[in-house]
C-alpha cells in the first residue's frame, strides 16, 4: 500500500509531514519510523468553559501547530534525505514534541465539546479533538506504557525478516518481490508463512495497546477508539459505517466477476490441489504478500490478444526522457489544466535521482514544507512507465497542497483523508493512450479491441484492492469496540478476509498466530478506510471531470489533459481544503453530495461484460 498519507492539518497526523504516496497505493515496503514516546504535557485547563475561552484556545492551538508543522516538515525532510544517527535523533525529538502537543490540545478541546460555537470554530474544535489516531490516557504511567508498546510494535515489523533453509534472510520488501515474481507454489507458501512468523510476538502488545488507546478515547469523550476513528467523516459514526456498506454493495458484483475469472485461470495454471475451482482463493497465489493487489499475476491471467502494442518504458527511452523531463511532462499536464507552474524552489529543492554519496529514503513522496509554496517531491526516479505514473500522482498532492495554502492552518488538508489519495489517482487515470499520443510519446492510439487487456490490468490492482481496503478497519473497529475479543483475533481476521475478499489462508491458522500484524498498518496504527474511499472517489472525480471536458467516448479512454474548464472545477475543490464537510467539496466537482460507485462500474463496464462471458463460456461456478 502506499505510504500512509498524513494530512498536515490533522493534529496527530502532523507528525509525519512527508505526505508520502506511491502509485500503487499500498506501501508496505516503507517502514515508518515510530514516533517517540508521548509526553504527558496537557496544557493548563482554562477556568471558564464558554465560547470566548474556546475560541481563544482554538486560536492559540492553531498558531502553535502551524509553527510546529514547519519545524517538523523541515526536520523530517533533512532526515529522509540525509539518514544518520543525528538526523534520526532530531526526527524523533520533533515527533515527541508534536505528539505531546497533539495530546494536550485534544484533551483541552474535549472540555469545550458542548460549547456552542460558530460553524468555523466548531469545525476547528472537532478537528483538534478527533484527529488523534492513538490517543494516550491521561494517566502518565499508562501514557508512557502506550508509547513504549507503539514503539515495540513498529520495531517488530521494521526489523522483521524470514530466513530460508539455504541461509537467505529476506526483509518484507524482498519477500514481496519474491512473491510477485515466483510461480512456484512451494516457494510462495514458504514466503507467505515465513513473513507471518514476525507477527506472533505482537499479539499481547496489540491487545494491551487497544486497552490503553480505548481509555484515551474515553478521556476525549468517545465511547471507544472505533467511534473516534469513524467520527472524522462529517457524519455520525454508524452512518459512516452504513455508507461504506452501501458503496461496497454496489461494487461487489464486479469484484465477484473478477474473482471468478482469476480463480478459474489460477486453477488452469496450478491444478485442483493448489488452486481449487470453487471456494476462496488461497492467499499466497495472487502475487502479493497480502493478496491485496493482483497486478503482478496479470501475465498469467491476461487474454492472448491483450497486448496494446506499445511499452511506455521503451517509449520514454526512445524519446530521450530523463528523470527531469519526466517531471516536466507531468507538470505540463497540470499546466494544460490552467494551474500555475511549479515554483523555482520545487526544481532546486526536490530530490529526483538517488544520490551516490549518502543514504536517503527513496520511497516516492510529496511534501509541503512551509504551508505555502515550498512544495517538493522526493523520489529516486527510475525511467519506467510505473514511475512516469507515480510522478503524475505525486504532483497531484503537491498541487492540492498549494491550492489550500490560503486556508487557516487547521483547514490545510483534504476534505477527508480519502480525497488526497484520490486526487493523485484521478490524474493518473488520465494517463491514457490518447494522452500519450497528445504529448508525442505514441504515434497511434490502439483500437478498442485492446481495451480489455488495459482494463483487466487496472482491475487487478484497483478492483481487487477494494474489499481488502474495506476489511482492515472493519476488523479493527470490531476489535476496538469489543465485538471481537482477543481470543478471536485471528479467526475473525480470516472470517472477514473470506467474507469480503473470497480469500483464505493456504494453511491452517490458529490463535497462536497474529496474521493482522503482518500488515504494516496494524502495528503502525495507520487508519485504512481512506484507501477504500480513494478507490471510489478517484473514479467519481474522473467521470465528472470527463463530463465537464465534454468527453463523449468511453470514460476509460478519457483524458482531461488540456481542458481548462475541468481544471478550474478541480481547483475550486482543492482550494477549499478541509474548510467544509466533504459532501460540500465533493459537490463542487461532481454535482452531488454523495459518494457513488456507479462511476467505477461505468469505467469497467466493458470488462465486466467480458469477464461474465468468459466465466459463462468456461462454465465457472462463481462465488465462494
Amino acid at each position: 500500500m502506499k505510504h500512509p498519507f498524513k494530512q498536515p492539518s490533522k493534529i496527530a497526523l502532523v507528525i509525519s509531514i512527508a505526505l508520502g504516496l506511491t502509485a500503487c497505493q499500498q506501501a508496505e515496503e516503507e517502514i515508518i519510523t515510530s514516533t517517540a514516546e508521548v509526553q504527558n504535557t496537557v496544557i493548563k485547563a482554562t477556568s471558564t468553559i464558554d465560547s470566548e475561552s474556546a475560541i481563544k484556545f482554538i486560536n492559540q492551538a492553531e498558531a502553535e501547530l502551524a509553527q510546529l508543522s514547519i519545524e517538523g516538515a523541515r526536520t523530517e525532510w533533512v532526515y529522509s534525505n540525509f539518514i544518520t544517527e543525528d538526523t534520526a535523533a532530531l526526527s524523533a525529538a520533533i515527533g515527541e514534541k508534536m505528539t505531546s502537543r497533539s495530546v494536550s490540545f485534544a484533551t483541552e478541546a474535549a472540555k469545550y465539546a458542548n460549547v456552542e460555537l460558530d460553524p468555523v470554530n466548531a469545525r476547528k474544535l472537532h478537528i483538534l479533538r478527533s484527529s488523534l489516531v492513538l490517543p494516550a490516557p491521561l494517566d502518565p504511567v499508562k501514557n508512557a506504557e502506550l508509547a513504549q508498546i507503539s514503539s515495540e510494535l513498529n520495531g517488530l515489523y521494521g526489523k522483521g525478516k524470514y530466513c530460508f533453509d539455504d541461509g537467505r534472510c529476506l526483509t518484507q520488501p524482498e519477500l514481496s518481490a519474491l512473491m510477485a515474481e515466483s510461480q512456484d507454489p512451494a516457494v510462495l507458501l514458504e514466503a507467505w508463512q515465513g513473513w507471518r512468523e514476525i507477527a506472533k510476538p505482537m499479539r499481547p502488545l496489540f491487545e494491551r495497546e487497544v486497552e490503553l488507546a480505548n481509555e484515551g478515547a474515553r478521556d476525549l469523550g468517545f465511547a471507544d477508539l472505533s467511534e473516534l476513528w469513524r467520527s472524522q467523516y462529517d457524519m455520525k459514526p454508524d452512518d459512516f459505517s452504513a455508507e461504506l456498506d452501501r458503496l461496497w454493495g454496489d461494487i461487489k458484483p464486479l469484484y465477484d466477476s473478477l474473482h471468478c475469472y482469476v480463480r478459474g485461470e489460477l486453477n488452469e495454471q496450478y491444478g485442483d490441489d493448489i488452486a481449487p475451482k470453487q471456494g476462496p482463493i488461497p492467499a499466497h497465489l495472487l502475487g502479493n504478500m497480502w493478496a491485496q493487489q493482483w497486478g503482478t499475476i496479470y501475465n498469467s491471467v491476461a487474454p492472448e490478444d491483450a497486448d496494446p502494442g506499445y511499452d511506455v518504458t521503451a517509449l520514454l527511452a526512445a524519446n530521450n526522457y530523463d528523470e527531469i523531463k519526466m517531471v516536466e511532462q507531468a507538470e505540463g499536464f497540470f499546466s494544460s489544466l490552467g494551474f500555475d507552474e511549479l515554483p523555482d524552489t520545487f526544481w532546486t529543492r526536490s530530490l529526483f535521482v538517488q544520490p551516490k554519496d549518502r543514504d536517503v529514503v527513496c520511497h516516492a513522496s510529496a511534501w509541503d514544507l512551509d504551508n505555502e509554496d515550498d512544495i517538493r517531491i522526493k523520489m529516486c526516479i527510475q525511467k519506467t512507465a510505473e514511475d512516469f505514473t507515480v510522478i503524475h500522482h505525486e504532483l497531484g498532492h503537491n498541487y492540492y497542497q498549494r491550492a489550500y495554502k490560503n486556508q487557516p492552518h487547521l483547514f490545510k488538508g483534504s476534505a477527508n483523508d480519502g480525497f488526497h489519495e484520490a486526487i493523485g489517482d484521478t490524474i493518473a487515470l488520465s494517463i491514457t493512450p490518447s494522452y500519450l499520443k497528445q504529448i508525442g510519446l505514441l504515434d497511434e492510439v490502439p483500437d478498442a479491441s485492446k481495451d480489455i487487456g488495459l482494463l483487466l490490468k487496472q482491475a487487478l490492482d484497483k478492483i481487487a484492492f477494494m474489499p481488502f481496503g474495506l476489511m482492515i478497519d472493519q476488523w479493527r473497529w470490531k476489535v476496538f469496540n469489543g465485538e471481537i475479543s482477543p481470543e478471536q483475533y485471528n479467526q475473525a481476521w480470516w472470517d472477514l478476509r473470506e467474507k469480503y475478499q473470497g480469500v483464505a489462508a493456504p494453511i491452517a491458522r490458529t490463535e497462536a498466530d497474529f496474521d493482522p500484524g503482518a500488515k504494516y498498518h496494524v502495528p503502525g496504527n495507520v487508519p485504512y478506510t481512506r484507501y477504500f474511499l480513494a478507490h471510489v472517489l478517484q473514479f467519481q472525480f474522473h467521470k465528472s471531470l470527463c463530463d465537464i471536458a465534454g468527453n463523449e467516448g468511453p470514460v476509460h479512454r478519457c483524458s482531461i489533459y488540456g481542458n481548462k474548464e475541468a481544471g478550474d472545477k478541480l481547483n475550486q475543490m482543492l482550494e477549499a481544503g478541509l474548510s467544509q464537510p466533504w459532501p460540500e467539496a465533493l459537490n463542487i466537482v461532481t454535482g452531488t453530495k454523495s459518494m457513488d460507485a456507479k462511476a467505477v462500474l461505468d469505467y469497467f463496464a466493458p470488462l465486466q461484460v467480458w469477464l461474465d462471458e468468459q466465466n459463462k463460456t468456461e462454465n465457472r461456478q462463481c462465488g465462494w
